[in-house]
């Protein structure tokens, strides 16, 4: 992605994102584990032998049967028990702190420059709205295949004409995210868009 492509805020940006190339590589790795750890549930739930259904009663005496002492029915070694040990609700979610988040989208960005995955859009817009519309100006620039547009903002035009697209997504620079960034096979970058970004890896 030559320099020649930018206006001068935008190559002002884009050296904010290449900065420290070297660093945050943990950082990524930690962001996109919290990503993952953060989406599960953590509902797994077994009952204890306190929890299953029963009484108390003690399922026949002590002494005389030739069988093992025994409590009650509910105990775990019993079909219908508790359950010893089982999954118990909890939660998964992990912190990160803002600097690591930062570092995390300041290497990944400063990555697809580099590495040329992502491209520099002088402006991107869909004034008729129309799929067939949107399908040609992102081929024009991408393979068609996990396309990531990202800008300051989209006219309602340009959502509409991205809709029923699946192998391109739409999202502001406000709001995308390590793991889009990493998912997607080119990124393309309005200049709008690197101001932004610049401001959030700062």
């Amino acid at each position: 992605m030559p320099a020649k492509t930018f206006t001068a805020d935008a190559a002002q940006s884009a050296n904010i994102l290449l900065a420290e190339a070297d660093k945050g590589a943990q950082a990524v790795h930690d962001l996109v584990t919290a990503y993952h750890a953060n989406r599960r549930t953590g509902s797994a739930n077994t009952k204890t032998r306190g929890e299953v259904r029963g009484n108390n009663k003690k399922i026949y005496k002590q002494k005389g049967t030739g069988n093992a002492r025994h409590g009650d029915k509910r105990a775990p070694i019993f079909v219908g028990g508790g359950v010893v040990f089982g999954p118990r609700p909890r939660d998964y979610s992990k912190h990160v702190p803002k600097n690591v988040r930062k570092l995390a989208l300041r290497r990944v960005l400063g990555d697809l420059v580099r590495e040329e995955t992502a491209k520099v859009l002088p402006s991107f817009s869909i004034a008729d709205g129309k799929t067939k519309s949107f399908i040609a100006a992102v081929s024009a620039d991408a393979a068609p295949k996990k396309v990531l547009i990202v800008a300051k903002s989209f006219d309602e035009k340009t959502y509409l004409s991205a809709r029923n697209v699946g192998w391109a997504q739409l999202v502001t620079a406000e709001s995308v995210n390590v793991e889009e960034l990493l998912h997607a096979n080119t990124v393309l970058l309005v200049e709008d868009a690197l101001e932004t970004l610049a401001k959030r890896t700062a």
